[in-house]
């Protein structure tokens, strides 16, 4: 009797230590499943962001290339303006 007293007793030992080897597995997935998801929505964010940057970098150019186009053109019509306006004409006094 003594025997099966021993065994129970050594089987309740092991089934309490392997429930806490399982409970510590457990946690220790638990933050390695919540490192593995904060740097994969970091990457996520670093994405999103370089995205956003290069859309503002594509509108900026466009915003440059228009201004020079702009310049251009006023430059242009300020030739035009200064060709046509008439020659004032110094008059004397007599």
């Amino acid at each position: 009797m003594a025997k099966q007293r021993d065994w129970r007793k050594s089987a309740l030992t092991a089934a309490k230590k392997t429930k806490a080897a399982a409970v510590a597995a457990r946690r220790h997935a638990d933050k390695l499943m919540r490192e593995a998801r904060q740097r994969a929505e970091s990457a996520a964010r670093r994405r999103r962001l370089k995205k956003a940057l290069q859309a503002t970098a594509r509108v900026l150019v466009a915003a440059g290339k228009a201004a020079a186009v702009a310049a251009a053109t006023a430059a242009a019509v300020a030739g035009v303006r200064e060709a046509r306006k008439p020659k004032s004409r110094i008059r004397r006094r007599r």
